[in-house]
């Protein structure tokens, strides 16, 4: 059930600061909570499940543009320098079609 609120509040795109967007975060921190007590699963790696499915798709880092944001912070991202936001994870997401857990970080 919160797999799917979620599914029906990210199509929403709400503003983090909104009600929508302030319970989206809470039922992502939930869910992994469940999941990393019910759920075991080995470290995430969200860049190099990124640049794995850049192959995939032969995607280039601009074509990341539209979800990470200028190309500066595209290259922060991918070369470890910078985090993904939460905006990032939930655009990247729903642009790339990705399992928002794939490109949230372990120790989360």
């Amino acid at each position: 059930m919160a797999l799917n609120k979620v599914r029906a509040l990210m199509k929403l795109k709400p503003a983090k600061e909104s009600e929508e967007g302030q319970e989206l975060e809470m039922l992502i921190t939930l869910i992994e909570a469940y999941e990393d007590v019910h759920v075991p699963m080995q470290a995430s790696d969200p860049i190099a499940y990124l640049e794995y499915r850049m192959e995939q798709d032969n995607l280039k880092q601009r074509d990341l543009i539209p979800f990470i944001g200028d190309k500066t912070k595209v290259s922060k991202v991918m070369n470890r320098k910078q985090e993904l936001s939460v905006s990032m994870i939930r655009r990247l997401s729903e642009g790339l079609n990705i399992p928002i857990n794939f490109l949230i970080p372990s120790g989360l």
